[in-house]
């Protein structure tokens, strides 16, 4: 077996780590790649445990791509899809759960990787640990703490604001899978005139796969917002309300969503930024 066959073994892996990491199958995708061009530069000859070797290389990849993500402030469910496609991208979401993402969101680099690469693919602490440049003890604290703040939060899916949230930035940075995952399968949109006009739609989307195309790339100027006391999304650029959409959610879906453009209906709403 060439270095080449030895490393596609490994890809499904690889990319199933840097995904847990990262909440994003664009970034996955290019971490797995880095691995190969260094593994390509090594010679699989040179390294013992192949396996191994390509862990630690994702998971520092990763941990550099995470450390510069959290200096530009940004969130997990970023970029764009993955060259696998919609579908394939659903299913490796829903393996993770969205709800886990999320609150991997909250750990520090350092956490984050101790806890996927020991708790999600039992990862000794020797080899975790050169990898976030701590002692194995050290490594073994940080995956507890990350594990005590995962085992704090719900983990199927998320309610309420965040589910908005992940819907607003999957929307913003053209995450399909994230969005299929975050509505009903039977989601109804509803627009009034103003809505549609603004929206650019002439008819009504229905369905989460028809809603999720939909809103891929869009919400550039959407916030979250308590609106008649629903949450949902208020589109404002320049702080001048154009529209809002009314969520209506249950089992942290979005079972229906509800756009107003009407300035005389905005005018007696209470919105209110979140």
């Amino acid at each position: 077996m060439n270095d080449l066959e030895r490393f596609e073994a490994s890809r499904p892996r690889l990319r199933a780590v840097a995904y847990r990491m990262l909440g994003s199958t664009a970034e996955a995708e290019d971490a797995v790649q880095e691995a190969w061009l260094r593994l390509n530069r090594t010679g699989a000859r040179e390294i013992d445990n192949l396996d191994a070797w390509l862990t630690t290389v994702v998971g520092r990849v990763c941990l550099d791509m995470l450390r510069s993500r959290a200096s530009r402030h940004e969130s997990v469910l970023e970029d764009g899809p993955a060259n696998g496609g919609p579908e394939e991208e659903a299913l490796l979401a829903d393996s993770v759960g969205l709800a886990l993402l999320v609150v991997l969101d909250t750990l520090t680099p350092a956490e984050r990787l101790a806890f996927v690469l020991h708790d999600l693919f039992a990862v000794p602490f020797d080899e975790v640990a050169p990898i976030v440049g701590r002692s194995p003890e050290a490594a073994r604290q940080l995956a507890s703490r990350a594990r005590r703040r995962v085992q704090g939060r719900p983990a199927d899916r998320p309610a309420g604001r965040e589910v908005v949230d992940a819907f607003l930035a999957a929307s913003r940075d053209g995450e399909f899978a994230t969005l299929l995952s975050l509505l009903d399968p039977d989601v109804r949109l509803r627009v009034d005139d103003y809505a549609r006009q603004r929206m650019g739609t002439a008819v009504e989307p229905q369905g989460a796969d028809a809603l999720a195309r939909f809103f891929t790339g869009k919400a550039r100027n959407a916030h979250a917002a308590l609106i008649g006391g629903s949450l949902g999304i208020r589109v404002a650029p320049g702080d001048d309300t154009l529209l809002v959409v009314v969520f209506t959610m249950a089992g942290g879906r979005i079972t229906a969503m509800d756009a107003v453009g009407d300035p005389a209906r905005l005018r007696e709403l209470e919105i209110l930024p979140l």
